[in-house]
């Protein structure tokens, strides 16, 4: 088996096992796509199937800082338009990423937003 392909199996592996345990619970999720450059969250009703609020680096109107500061600024904006729309507690879906750096990040300025989990 190649390099690549147990790479590729590890990451659907952790993402089907952090989704499985996210999925009994009935609160929207908060689902994170980390990318080379930008990063972005979206708030996401699985009971409607629905997104109901996103946010991504590349939205921000001042980007200063490095790509851990500018992930926290995602959080924050993201916390503060949830709880604009009434959602005030979720479930965090790092999806296949590692709870390290720009994620952990997000999560701390969601948090400090105002939104529980």
């Amino acid at each position: 088996m190649s390099l690549k392909r147990k790479i590729r199996q590890r990451t659907k592996r952790r993402a089907n096992r952090v989704r499985s345990l996210l999925l009994l619970s009935d609160r929207p999720r908060v689902s994170v796509f980390r990318s080379l450059k930008n990063i972005s969250a979206q708030i996401i009703d699985d009971q409607q199937h629905k997104t109901l609020i996103g946010f991504s680096s590349a939205q921000l109107e001042t980007r200063t800082g490095d790509k851990t500061e500018v992930a926290f600024a995602v959080g924050r904006e993201l916390a503060r338009q949830a709880l604009e729309k009434g959602v005030s507690s979720v479930v965090f879906d790092r999806g296949s990423y590692l709870y390290h750096g720009r994620v952990k990040a997000l999560a701390d300025g969601l948090r400090e937003g105002g939104l529980q989990f």
